[in-house]
């Protein structure tokens, strides 16, 4: 697919020919995901990202580095221990986020050694 557009077709037709061409050497075949539906996203708003995102996931690939998920997770932790139904509720949740701290404290930080 790396032939230059002759001169004088439209760059639209040329383009359908080579779909067409591609098609017929049946080299959308063995595409994953062929035959199924697309998955339903009429719920949510479009995003540019999307495939980024679905990519991530799928990889389980953090978009946080792990210091700045743990001070989201810290902050996600306050706000349900203020909601918690009982005193004993909200300190478990406390204690738990706690702890991942202490040990994120007493960790090298993530990356290459320094020296």
């Amino acid at each position: 697919m790396t032939e230059r557009k002759p001169p004088g077709v439209s760059f639209e037709s040329w383009v359908d020919k080579q779909i067409r061409d591609a098609e017929q050497a049946g080299e959308f075949a063995q595409l994953p995901g062929a035959g199924k539906p697309l998955p339903s996203g009429a719920d949510t708003t479009y995003d540019e990202l999307w495939w980024i995102k679905q990519k991530m996931a799928r990889e389980g690939i953090s978009v946080l580095p792990p210091t700045l998920a743990l001070r989201k997770e810290a902050e996600d932790a306050l706000a349900a221990a203020y909601s918690a139904s009982s005193e004993r509720i909200a300190r478990q949740i406390i204690t738990e986020v706690n702890v991942k701290i202490r040990e994120m404290m007493f960790k090298p930080p993530p990356g290459p050694r320094s020296g």
